[in-house]
């Protein structure tokens, strides 16, 4: 702890502020955060990010007062003087452009109840402007799975995973990046006698436990999929009564996979034709089979086409609604999930439902006194594009969006362009440097309320820390800003966090039947409906969540990536590392997990360094059409020829200044898997 910051530390159960696994943890009494047997991580394991989650609580670079900038540079505030001048600016704004003007991009690292206020807040105002980093993850897997299932979460239970007799991990490295999963529930399944699939261009700790891997081109997985999707309509091992009985549109997939060349579709992957077949037969002779799915499937500007590909094996093979199988996309921060739960997404409202559904807005009336807007908002991949024209204000709410969004470089120029910026964090990050008001909030360790984790189970945090210095807790901070822009003062109201989830509840079908006392110690998991006892653990079992007893299968054709490699060029994919998480923001703090990995490297296949004269550990100049890098080398085998990797948890390199902003064309996501570059050595430095 810090000398200056006494924040009274204490152990008392919480959920990990880091990925969406949601293991329990708390303070340890040695600086230091340990794992407590908890819903998900039974015997109280963790990752070394949930051992060093405590390292950033008290660091020296917390912000404890606010900022606001004066003459070009920031000065400290008094909190009336800060939050004043916040609802002058945003409030002048909305008076002379409108509501629409504004932009709110609420955090995935906060907890539902946070969010809840802060989506309230946004259509309260008259926007449906409000988005979250889903946008940036996992945006393509919702709006497929939303479109074919009724639900774009986790279909089946971690603990189904342990009971699969096949596993098809796609575009995950479930071992690196969810290593609670992969060591407790993956690794019982494979020791049990289930066969592992992995798809993904990378050899990787997961690929170590696989007996079948994919070396995916990045951006050619359609071509994989339907590849595998025609072996199991060849072969005769399609599920004809699940197809019959549970799915539409049979006819129209078969007839569209009828003249598909396996060994074409395989060698445009860049994978063997006979590795295709033994995967697809793998998968669709298993009694249950899961797929779990990731980054490197929904990352491209064909995301959802991708995860439409994915579905349709599922579907054919009838691995869905029972235990053992489904479709269950691993979620990247701890809660991602429920963000998306409680309506801070720009299209739907708290539970999924559509802004453009009058009966939904109606039951939002009933509670808030003020119907939310019906017209969809802008998502913040969109939004950056019209900073400093229609979009004039953001507040961003535990964000980094100057270093997490695609195209870096144009991305702080546009946060430029605003006429007013308000952040809302614990350190400053890249995103501050561009804000005019600066408001210390509080971390994971300080905090009350409720997270959703991966497999929709929603659990309670209890602080481990007092706040340090003079921050604050978000949720007063919300309800502040709340009370003094909303007409409806009352509406911010609340006498802590249970009150806001009791409303919440309220106005979240998925959560009507949830209570903080249900929840207690352990967890409540969604759909949880009013008069249930209790959630539903697999999806999609007799009718699917849309509500239909059938889903639609789907033609679906490939479409190349948007940034097409020419001559010399390699394809740089991104993704993350075991020891940090998102924008580095939190664990570069930790001197624990910098000692384990305190520099990025560019994974580079040793023919394409010979090709470039490059050497392991040489320092290299990484440039697209969007900006320029300078890494050192990693020259390995287990990255395949013609793409190069590295992470995107680093300011300095920032790979998002190489990767661009082309955006899928229904999930608005962008394309960080595929992104041409051109590799070469640096120069050497200049005598003096």
């Amino acid at each position: 702890m810090s000398d200056n910051q006494d924040q009274n530390p204490r152990a008392a159960p919480t959920v990990c502020p880091y990925c969406g696994v949601g293991c329990t943890i708390e303070y340890a009494g040695n600086g230091k955060a340990t794992g407590t047997a908890g819903p998900v991580n039974t015997s109280g394991e963790v990752c070394p990010k949930g051992v060093a989650a405590f390292d950033m609580v008290a660091h020296e670079d917390r912000l404890t007062e606010p900022l606001v900038r004066e003459g070009g540079r920031f000065v400290t505030a008094p909190w009336e003087t800060a939050l004043t001048r916040v609802a002058d600016a945003l409030g002048e704004i909305i008076d002379h452009h409108g509501p629409d003007a504004v932009e709110f991009f609420a955090s995935s690292n906060c907890t539902n109840e946070e969010n809840y206020v802060f989506q309230k807040l946004a259509r309260m105002l008259g926007t449906n402007n409000v988005d979250n980093c889903a946008r940036l993850c996992h945006s393509s897997t919702v709006a497929a799975m939303s479109e074919r299932l009724g639900a774009g979460a986790m279909t089946n239970t971690l603990d189904d995973l342990s009971e699969t007799d096949c596993l098809l991990v796609t575009g995950a490295n479930p071992a690196e990046q969810h290593p609670v999963i992969f060591r407790s529930y993956v690794l019982p399944a494979i020791r049990n006698g289930a066969t592992l699939i992995h798809i993904d261009p990378r050899e990787t700790d997961t690929t170590d436990a696989a007996d079948i891997h994919l070396d995916v081109r990045p951006g050619y997985d359609i071509q994989l999929l339907n590849s595998m999707a025609k072996v199991v309509l060849d072969e005769g091992l399609a599920d004809e009564s699940f197809i019959g009985e549970r799915t539409t549109g049979g006819a129209e997939l078969k007839a569209h996979l009828r003249d598909l060349d396996v060994v074409a579709g395989a060698d445009v992957a860049g994978v063997d034709a006979d590795a295709v077949r033994e995967a697809a037969r793998a998968y669709a002779k298993a009694d249950r089979a899961a797929i779990v799915t990731g980054m490197g499937m929904s990352q491209h500007t064909s995301g959802t086409d991708n995860v439409h590909a994915l579905l349709n094996l599922a579907l054919l093979t009838g691995n869905v609604g029972r235990p053992g199988t489904g479709v269950n996309p691993l979620r990247g921060q701890n809660n991602v999930q429920g963000a998306g739960d409680v309506g801070a997404l720009p299209n739907v409202l708290p539970g999924y439902q559509s802004v453009t559904n009058p009966d939904a807005r109606q039951r939002i009336a009933d509670e808030w006194g003020v119907a939310p807007p019906s017209e969809p908002g802008l998502t913040e991949t969109t939004a950056i594009h019209q900073f400093g024209d229609g979009v004039r204000a953001a507040v961003v709410f535990g964000e980094n969006p100057a270093v997490t969004e695609p195209n870096a470089n144009s991305a702080r120029s546009a946060f430029d362009e605003l006429d007013f910026c308000v952040v809302i964090d614990l350190f400053e990050t890249a995103t501050v440097d561009h804000a005019d008001v600066v408001l210390p909030g509080s971390s994971w360790a300080e905090k009350s309320g409720t997270v959703t984790n991966t497999d929709r189970r929603v659990m309670r945090m209890r602080p481990n820390a007092d706040l340090p210095g003079n921050a604050r807790r978000d949720l007063d901070i919300l309800t502040d800003i709340g009370q003094r822009l909303v007409d409806q003062a009352d509406a911010f109201d609340y006498d802590g966090p249970e009150a806001v989830f009791e409303e919440l509840a309220r106005v979240n079908p998925l959560y009507a039947g949830m209570s903080y006392d249900g929840i207690g110690d352990g967890y409540q998991r969604w759909p949880f409906p009013a008069d249930a006892d209790s959630g539903t653990d697999v999806l999609h079992s007799e009718t699917f969540a849309s509500g239909e007893r059938t889903a639609p299968l789907l033609p679906i054709s490939p479409t190349p990536p948007a940034d097409a490699v020419s001559g010399d060029q390699l394809v740089l994919t991104t993704g993350r590392a075991l020891q940090h998480f998102n924008s580095g923001a939190l664990t570069r703090r930790s001197e624990t997990l910098m000692r384990m990995r305190g520099e990025d490297v560019l994974e580079i296949h040793p023919d394409d360094a010979a090709a470039r004269d490059i050497a392991d550990g040489d320092t290299v100049v990484v440039e697209s059409d969007r900006g320029s890098v300078t890494v050192s080398a990693a020259v390995t085998t287990t990255i395949r020829p013609g793409v190069v990797f590295c992470t995107f948890h680093y300011q300095d390199p920032l790979a998002n200044a190489l990767t661009g902003d082309a955006l899928d064309p229904v999930a608005e996501i962008p394309e960080y898997k595929h992104s041409a570059v051109t590799v070469r050595t640096a120069p050497a430095p200049t005598q003096e």
